[in-house]
């Protein structure tokens, strides 16, 4: 996902349109949901997905803006 994403018109694009969908974005796996309903116990809240496709996690909104700032810039 990029900044250019963001903008992109369509009706299933979320970051422009309030609201769910017209309809299903992707099909979901057994996985999926056995995580949905039973999800780790964490103190980390935040991520940035980094530019080398791994992750940054943060348990702070303050630690997860110096994680953007560093990993995104």
């Amino acid at each position: 996902l990029t900044k250019q994403d963001l903008w992109v018109k369509s009706p299933y694009n979320t970051y422009r349109n309030k609201g769910l969908p017209p309809g299903p974005i992707s099909s979901i796996g057994q996985a999926s949901l056995e995580a949905a309903m039973h999800p780790l116990q964490t103190e980390y809240l935040f991520f940035v997905a980094k530019k080398d496709g791994t992750h940054a996690f943060a348990k702070t909104y303050k630690q997860h803006l110096t994680n953007i700032k560093k990993h995104l810039k």
